[in-house]
């Protein structure tokens, strides 16, 4: 019991110290020459004005959730997709119940009024 915790704790520790080093040894060889200029805002070559803080709407953030949400999801079709004639009627049902669950979810953020854009 106790050389599977050391094993976990070598590969933690060896694992941390190669992060660190690496960190040190860009921070050595870096080039480092700080100027005003290149410590701009860049965009676009446009001299900035104003703060770059601006607020938008959260239902921006909602829907790009959304949308990474089911497209993550979606990922998971091709696979099953692929081996579908190997896995079964049983595959298949689990496959309806989990497209089903996404169209709930769709539903409900329809009817939230979350999909409106403005």
């Amino acid at each position: 019991m106790v050389s599977e915790f050391t094993a976990v704790a070598v590969f933690l520790l060896v694992g941390t110290g190669i992060v660190l080093f690496t960190f040190g040894l860009a921070k050595v060889i870096r080039p480092s020459a700080p100027h005003p200029v290149k410590l701009e805002t860049y965009e676009c070559g446009e001299t900035p004005l104003g703060t770059a803080e601006i607020q938008y709407n959260v239902r921006f953030y909602i829907y790009a959730l959304l949308f990474v949400i089911f497209d993550v999801e979606v990922v998971f079709l091709f696979p099953w997709a692929l081996v579908y004639r190997s896995l079964g009627f049983f595959a298949f049902v689990e496959m309806l119940i989990f497209i089903a669950i996404l169209v709930f979810g769709l539903f409900y953020a329809w009817k939230k009024g979350v999909l409106k854009w403005f």
